[in-house]
């Protein structure tokens, strides 16, 4: 493969970086690990995904806006070949189809992966509850699917987010993510994302950008998640969301960037209220994208949740 995205001869392999994620981050292993795509279908369209091992579920991974499942790679490469784990892609996001009502709300995102989730199950793939992890959107996403699907979610790890986010405190990423759709090369794709990643190497960005967009015939680089306006109102509220929360009755951690402003302690205040026996942690030296950032510490915390739940 020619290094060079710009390259007329470039050719993404979303396969192809795995040593890229284990040298940066010195973990053991080489080649291949593995992990396969996957789609299944659901009423809103196809939901795919990555499928790390090939035993029985062990955790299901959701990531946030405009990512996709990539970006929890070098914390499945940390965890090790004997998790067996799907990571999906969002609906609109990464492989995954767009909805025609653009509606990715936590609530929508929900029902798909509970549909995905009740094919799982009768495949045997889900055959035992699950460590359910969910980042920002995949986070809020996630306190609504264990909150239906009680008897699927063994352990419930939200990273760096609570139904009390505001515009304010997420005011940088939705900046970055409201920013321009095309960029006329990869350099200038690339200078976008170090501006509004301060806290990342660039080798992982650059990374992270080969996963989530694409050259187009003249050239340019457009992102490959779904930017529209959702069709319809009767979006979920914040009370409804805190609602969520409190019907959740697995085991809750919640993992805070310390560097991030999106969680702040008043969201912390109010998610002991609805769930009084949620545990916080606070990765130092992160921000909100705490896989990206410390992907080695977030994964030794999965490590216990997925021993914590091991029969």
């Amino acid at each position: 493969m020619h290094r060079d995205p710009d390259s007329s001869d470039f050719e993404y392999d979303e396969f192809g970086f795995f040593d890229e994620n284990r040298s940066e981050y010195a973990l053991a292993g080489a080649g291949m690990p593995p992990v396969r795509r996957v789609s299944y279908r659901a009423s809103c369209g196809d939901v795919s995904a990555l499928r790390w091992g090939d035993g029985p579920l062990d955790a299901v991974l959701i990531h946030g806006t405009a990512q996709n499942a990539h970006t929890w790679d070098t914390v499945m490469l940390a965890l090790g070949e004997e998790v067996s784990a799907l990571v999906v892609d969002l609906p609109g996001h990464g492989h995954s189809s767009w909805r025609d009502d653009a509606r990715y709300d936590p609530h929508s995102n929900a029902e798909a992966l509970s549909e995905v989730l009740a094919e799982l199950a009768d495949t045997g793939d889900l055959s035992a509850p699950v460590v359910l992890v969910g980042m920002s959107l995949g986070g809020l996403t996630a306190n609504r699917l264990a909150a239906q699907r009680a008897d699927d979610v063994g352990r419930l790890v939200v990273v760096d987010i609570t139904p009390g986010v505001t515009a304010h405190k997420a005011k940088e990423i939705h900046d970055f993510i409201a920013g321009p759709q095309t960029f006329a090369d990869f350099a200038q794709i690339m200078d976008r994302t170090v501006e509004f990643n301060p806290t990342r190497t660039r080798s992982s960005l650059r990374r992270g950008i080969l996963h989530n967009a694409h050259r187009l015939p003249d050239g340019s680089w457009e992102w490959n998640y779904h930017r529209a306006t959702p069709a319809g109102d009767g979006f979920a509220s914040r009370d409804e969301l805190w609602q969520d929360v409190a019907r959740t009755v697995a085991p809750y951690l919640l993992v805070r960037g310390a560097d991030s402003p999106v969680t702040d302690d008043a969201d912390v205040a109010e998610l002991l209220r609805h769930r009084e026996d949620a545990r916080i942690v606070t990765v130092e030296g992160a921000g909100h994208s705490i896989q990206g950032d410390r992907p080695v510490e977030l994964a030794g915390l999965l490590a216990d949740e997925l021993a914590a739940a091991a029969p």
